[in-house]
């Protein structure tokens, strides 16, 4: 079933500059979408916002859990 979507001219120009020869605008977005679902995936499997080096952590692990006599 398809559908209508309304964008502009120029990104209408813009999507045609994208696709390769014989693309319709619907390989041309299915593309982009594919492309940025694994952008994002990358991003959020390298993100390290909230990382912690090994080193502090084994650190953190012996404060807490120290060796048994």
């Amino acid at each position: 079933m398809a559908t209508a979507i309304s964008i502009s001219e120029e990104l209408r120009e813009k999507l045609k500059n994208l696709g390769r020869a014989g693309d319709s605008y619907e390989d041309v977005i299915s593309r982009m979408y594919d492309l940025t679902r694994k952008s994002m995936l990358l991003s959020y499997l390298y993100d390290q916002s909230d990382s912690v080096q090994i080193d502090d952590a084994i650190k953190e692990a012996r404060k807490k859990w120290p060796k048994s006599p």
